[in-house]
């Protein structure tokens, strides 16, 4: 078998159903890694099985039942796009590996050995890096192929909160958006939140998200009173990074901002956290509070200009396979 390079693309996950059972199963599984909840394990675990679980997942299946699409969830319907397109357009293998859920990281390295892969891209889809998202799937990566009597070459896709290609993705998204619905009155961008002390201890995620904001605003040529970024689902009683999206949104409300838009820069597909979190219950902030109009601009998905951004990356991260 001919040896050669592919490309596995990693998300976060997602539940297999929309059921109690089925968000029960990853909620379990994401919220036991160390690097998304770091608190002692004999006292984070009677929390999450006896008390956080059992309540938490039904109310969160019916939050999933809400925004299911006809072929999954999402999450895993755009993923898929993202990867049959990516390979189309690099001509090489690409595997769906999820650090929570199936299809998992493990099962996706397995496909690319099965293809003759010997070498291999990761590409965490998390612009911005976090310990609990890019260093999560590095963890999990590392446990796949402990066992592995021969390892294949990898290559770490760390981050690319600020790569050109990104930046004009986002850019682009927002201007065609605005082409046909017209210009909003603020623009937002709201990051998924971490806990402060996770910054504080050397997390350099909120310094990516900055920047890549900054980098976003210039490229629409917004003047930053018109634009701002905060950060959204906040959970548990310890602070997180701070504004927070809901308090941020319902403020802007009342200092008069009628049309407001919302981006999720850090989210690279649409998924329960826009679809809901955004779009229904932060609206709902946001005209409760005196808005008029609000509007969520969806994630880059699968449109064109994301995914040569994705084969770009690759491109760059192969540099001297020879092939």
């Amino acid at each position: 078998m001919s040896k050669k390079h592919g490309v596995l693309l990693v998300n976060l996950g997602t539940p297999d159903e929309p059921t109690s059972a089925g968000v029960k199963r990853f909620l379990g599984e994401f919220l036991h890694d160390k690097r998304v909840v770091d608190m002692t394990r004999w006292l984070w675990c009677p929390i999450l099985h006896g008390v956080i679980l059992p309540i938490r997942a039904p109310k969160v299946a019916k939050l999933y039942q809400s925004v299911w699409m006809d072929d999954g969830s999402p999450l895993m319907v755009y993923s898929k796009r993202q990867k049959q397109l990516l390979q189309a357009e690099l001509n090489v293998p690409v595997e769906l590996g999820m650090t929570y859920g199936s299809p998992s990281i493990e099962a996706g390295l397995a496909a690319l050995k099965e293809q003759g892969c010997d070498k291999v891209v990761v590409l965490p889809l998390y612009p911005q890096y976090s310990q609990t998202t890019t260093a999560a799937v590095f963890d999990k990566l590392a446990k796949s192929i402990k066992a592995w009597p021969e390892l294949p070459e990898f290559r770490f896709v760390n981050h690319y909160f600020e790569h050109p290609d990104y930046i004009s993705a986002l850019a682009q998204s927002a201007s065609d958006f605005w082409a046909e619905h017209g210009q909003p009155d603020y623009l937002l961008c709201s990051y998924h939140g971490i806990p402060k002390r996770y910054a504080d201890n050397g997390d350099p995620y909120p310094v990516h998200c900055n920047q890549t904001t900054a980098l976003l605003a210039e490229s629409l040529d917004l003047p930053r009173e018109k634009m701002s970024m905060s950060y959204q689902s906040i959970f548990g009683r310890e602070e997180w990074l701070q504004p927070y999206t809901d308090k941020t949104i319902e403020a802007l409300a009342k200092k008069g901002v009628k049309r407001l838009d919302v981006m999720c820069p850090a989210f690279s597909v649409d998924c329960l956290e826009t679809l809901e979190e955004i779009a229904e219950e932060c609206k709902a902030v946001f005209i409760e509070a005196g808005g008029e109009s609000f509007n969520l601009i969806p994630c880059l998905n699968d449109n064109s200009a994301h995914i040569t951004m994705m084969a770009n990356l690759v491109k760059q991260n192969t540099q001297g396979w020879g092939e």
